[in-house]
């Protein structure tokens, strides 16, 4: 303290008045609650006139054992500076009885995860006699943790003696473990961009290394050539398979959802689950009848609950239960903390016996190729596919579990509206291309940005007769389009996603302006543009990618009969453009 504070407060003392020096922004880092704003005007440090806690008669004591903010006082000339004085709402806060609180030193807060170092910021600033503020981790009576927002400052008297530290604290854990979520939701919005691009580009990659070896196939006559081919083919695969995961993990798998019966879908494959999790541990199930129809894909839905049983099936090396369990439940006030819309939600959770995880793995258990399984027995990808699809289907995966009390994982999905009825496909006829058909001789445009994939359809198409034209962006092909003689062209074979102002769906609808009737097959190994956010738009022909050369030359059968059958034009997308 200088001599001028000292002086200041030597006048305002003879007036009877406590004293300070207003904060000014010095104690904001660390603790911001309760105002959130910059702290100017609290004082930092006091000067008091009246030195004794005996007189408790004032109002300003009573406005101190009635307020909801905690607060004690702790005496530095007593051994270890123990607490001397604390109020109501901090007995509240800790669940201590006074009895038990004075005569201590504040460190009976502290705990296994209490941060060290901030103790020592603590420990240096009440030895220098300064103010700090700052959140630390701190325990309650009964053993649960806290995040305590902490201010400590020194009183003094008129000369400058040093008398007692005042200290308040607030519980600020909610505001903590909200900004965690937020941060963890980020990074993981953050890895699904990033896993999906990945993916996008693979896919491309596998598009050409399985074209090729389909035609280096054909023209093999060797059987070890033939079978080294096979061997990379089925490499590719699974390199195929694995790209699919992590679309499902970024929520970017085109979905078919529709209303659908949890309870009747789980116990329609119930058999083919506890084949799959087998005879160790025993399957059962408390599914709810009569339950209102969730809105989901089925087939990812049964793929979900599939991994996850499995999961717990691995929690249980030496056997035990596993069961799945259907409900419903209504999400009114806790709705916003779970990131979901108020309403009423279907309820499914899949239970085991395990060894349970302990919250930093719970914390990360949906990251991609996160695993606590031993080399070559998990990819880390199940939890992953599960919430990813969850989310994308507008619902939550909530993981809850402890040490030695086994796992619950909870998928929430919103009750389908009641006149919602699923989707009626338009009769399509199965037509396909068989090599010793007549050789055709239609005209295809072909739109692709990757000129590896876009030659390697090519060839796959006039390898059979077709006659092709093609072009790498949506700009191109529809210029290319408009100088070809109307009626020339008999189906447009184009990519989802492209660079540039044109994608694929915006093409079709440019071209659809021009020729009403001309049949449109996409492919992307993306679907950025199909994952599901409202109605589905109708006549969306889509060939995922990687493909095979006869998966492409039935499907581009298929379009080709298509043409004027129903009487119906592709209606304008409303998924809009998307950039890459």
């Amino acid at each position: 303290m200088d001599e001028n504070e000292q002086l200041h407060r030597q006048d305002d003392a003879g007036r009877g008045q406590s004293t300070g020096v207003p904060a000014e922004g010095a104690a904001d880092v660390g603790a911001r609650e309760p105002i959130e704003t910059r702290g100017l005007h609290h004082w930092r440090e006091a000067t008091i006139t009246k030195p004794g806690l005996d007189d408790r008669g004032d109002v300003f004591f009573a406005a101190i054992e009635m307020t909801r903010m905690p607060m004690i006082l702790t005496d530095p000339h007593k051994p270890d500076n123990p607490i001397v004085f604390a109020n109501k709402a901090f007995l509240d806060l800790t669940l201590y009885e006074e009895s038990e609180v004075l005569g201590r030193n504040c460190r009976f807060l502290q705990g296994a995860q209490t941060d060290r170092e901030l103790v020592d910021q603590l420990r240096d600033a009440i030895r220098a006699n300064e103010s700090i503020a700052l959140e630390i981790l701190n325990y309650r009576r009964d053993g649960t943790p806290f995040w305590n927002a902490v201010f400590i400052g020194p009183i003094y008297d008129t000369s400058g003696n040093l008398l007692y530290f005042f200290a308040s604290q607030l519980d600020v854990t909610r505001r903590r473990e909200s900004e965690k979520a937020s941060a963890q939701a980020q990074k993981m919005e953050a890895v699904g961009q990033l896993t999906a691009g990945l993916a996008h580009d693979f896919n491309n990659l596998l598009q050409v290394v399985n074209g090729n070896i389909e035609l280096a196939t054909t023209r093999a006559t060797d059987d070890r050539v033939l079978h080294y081919l096979q061997s990379a083919r089925g490499a590719a695969e699974r390199g195929a398979k694995l790209t699919g995961q992590l679309l499902a993990f970024a929520r970017k798998t085109r979905l078919d959802p529709r209303p659908v019966d949890v309870s009747a879908c789980i116990n329609d494959f119930a058999v083919m689950m506890e084949s799959a999790i087998g005879k160790q541990v025993e399957l059962h199930l408390s599914l709810r009848r009569n339950l209102p129809q969730a809105v989901l894909d089925p087939q990812q839905f049964e793929m979900a609950v599939l991994n996850i049983a499995i999961n717990a099936r691995d929690a249980m090396p030496q056997g035990g239960v596993v069961e799945v369990v259907t409900g419903k439940v209504h999400l009114n006030g806790n709705a916003a903390a779970r990131g979901l819309a108020a309403g009423d939600y279907i309820s499914i959770e899949i239970k085991d016996q395990g060894h349970g995880m302990p919250p930093h793995v719970v914390e990360r258990a949906i990251e991609p190729f996160f695993t606590t399984k031993g080399t070559g027995k998990g990819t880390g990808l199940g939890l992953a596919m599960a919430s990813g699809f969850v989310q994308q289907s507008r619902g939550r995966l909530e993981i809850e579990s402890e040490v030695d009390r086994g796992t619950t994982v909870r998928m929430l999905f919103p009750v389908a509206a009641a006149e919602s009825r699923p989707p009626q496909e338009p009769e399509r006829k199965a037509i396909l291309a068989r090599p010793d058909d007549l050789v055709p001789s239609e005209h295809i445009l072909v739109v692709e940005d990757s000129p590896d994939v876009l030659a390697l359809s090519r060839e796959i198409l006039e390898e059979v007769g077709y006659r092709v034209s093609v072009a790498e962006t949506g700009e191109a092909a529809l210029d290319l389009f408009k100088t070809m003689p109307p009626g020339s062209v008999d189906l447009l074979f184009t990519d989802l996603v492209m660079p540039g102002g044109i994608n694929g769906i915006v093409l079709a609808d440019k071209i659809g302006a021009i020729d009403p009737d001309l049949p449109v097959l996409m492919t992307t190994g993306y679907n950025e543009d199909l994952v599901i956010e409202g109605p589905k738009a109708s006549g969306l022909d889509v060939l995922g990618k990687p493909y095979r050369r006869t998966d492409l030359l039935d499907r581009v059968r298929q379009a080709l009969n298509q043409r004027g059958a129903t009487g119906q034009r592709r209606r304008q997308s409303e998924y809009g453009s998307a950039e890459e």
